[in-house]
């Protein structure tokens, strides 16, 4: 047996001979709660895939239990395909802020592309419930064989960064190149949900690259704003990376505040608010209006709307910024789903709220080049008295509101 399996069986407690099988039903909203998101990348290394985690408060992490891994056929799979266990978890944890890092191998030859993974630190059955970790496998995340790092070589886990942020391409080999090439930004809001395909804009089939870099792998590099593909090994897929300016995720300037008002507001208010001598202050007397000039209220309000914003922007950017996105539309006016299920390539986001806000809305897979995990709504003419009404809770102040 080679000495790199003679490691992993140290590493991983081969548990094939359990039977971990599923709920009748796995619901993962918990995969859009921030609080509970546990953050997953990859590395190919040789003929093994190494996975970096992060658990966002030590809550997850309960003292004794190993961190359990499953391979599932499918988001809907029944049955695991194996389990396996990391030993030794908690000694392996590295503190990270209010969460913890930890990284471990996979051997390569018991992964295949469109199979999931479910990991979770805590009695076995949650590995296979909607609340552990899931990642599908993308030939992206077989081969690619680099992560990105901050400054100090800390994995991101993230596929966006601010511009002129520094950050470094960690290449798994030696005396390697990174390719990038560089396409302009899209600013394009997704349409609401009741829009007819016909209506909305066309998309451009093929984009053309601005320019293209060649950088040594493991140096520091600070991008300008646009889209990204990056590659070290030209056998490997290209990997998408989104660089945007200012405080990205979050928003401070008055362009990027009044912006995510395109779902709320008409185009005539919203050219006022960027005409305004002041916009900072407009935006604030908007919010200060809608809230029926109780400044608690439109704090409460402000606090809200763009804590979604931001939230979208991690949960969901890719090739744009993640609240232009179709779920980065819904969460931001409806807020995070009260349940999410996956099947078949679909995911439906299930709200159950009063006031006939409820309503199952249905996103389709929808993978590109620069971003693997795109999903695109499908839109239908009855989401149109929904839509509106979340909007007009929106624009009485009331989703703010205690027990909104």
């Amino acid at each position: 047996m080679k000495p790199f399996y003679l490691l992993l069986f140290v590493w991983l407690g081969l548990g094939s001979t359990f039977c971990l099988q599923a709920a009748p039903r796995r619901d993962f909203a918990t995969q859009y709660r921030a609080e509970r998101r546990i953050i997953i990348d990859t590395r190919r290394e040789g003929d093994s895939v190494r996975l970096y985690l992060r658990f966002p408060n030590t809550a997850l992490i309960r003292r004794g239990f190993p961190l359990h891994i499953a391979l599932w056929a499918d988001y809907d799979a029944k049955r695991a395909i194996w389990q396996d266990t990391v030993r030794r978890f908690a000694r392996r944890l590295q503190p990270d802020g209010e969460g913890a890092r930890i990284d471990f191998c996979l051997p390569l030859p018991r992964l295949r592309a469109g199979q999931v993974l479910s990991l979770a630190a805590g009695p076995a059955d949650e590995a296979a419930s909607g609340e552990a970790a899931w990642l599908r496998l993308t030939p992206e995340h077989l081969s690619r064989s680099f992560i990105l790092t901050d400054s100090v070589g800390q994995p991101l886990l993230r596929h966006y960064v601010r511009a002129g942020e520094p950050f470094m391409v960690d290449s798994y080999g030696e005396d390697l190149n990174v390719q990038a090439y560089r396409y302009p930004l899209s600013s394009l809001p997704a349409a609401p949900p009741m829009t007819s395909p016909s209506a909305m804009p066309a998309q451009p089939r093929k984009l053309s690259a601005q320019d293209s870099a060649r950088y040594r792998a493991g140096s520091l590099l600070r991008f300008q704003a646009g889209m990204y593909l990056l590659r070290v090994n030209p056998t490997e897929p290209r990997s998408g990376l989104l660089v945007e300016d200012n405080t990205f995720p979050a928003l401070t300037s008055a362009d990027e505040l009044i912006a995510p008002l395109v779902y709320l507001t008409t185009s005539v208010e919203r050219k006022k608010l960027f005409d305004a001598p002041e916009p900072k202050k407009a935006v604030d007397q908007f919010w200060l209006t809608v809230a029926g000039n109780n400044q608690t209220i439109a704090k409460q309000l402000i606090r809200t709307y763009y804590g979604r914003v931001q939230e979208a922007n991690q949960f969901f950017s890719a090739h744009k910024a993640g609240w232009l996105t179709d779920r980065g539309l819904l969460y931001l006016v409806l807020g995070p789903p009260e349940s999410v299920y996956r099947e078949a390539g679909e995911e439906r986001w299930v709200y159950r709220a009063d006031q006939g806000m409820g309503g199952t809305f249905v996103f389709r897979a929808k993978p590109s080049t620069f971003a693997p995990d795109n999903y695109e709504l499908v839109r239908r003419p009855e989401y149109e008295q929904l839509w509106y009404a979340a909007v007009e809770q929106w624009r009485k102040g009331r989703t703010a509101r205690p027990g909104r």
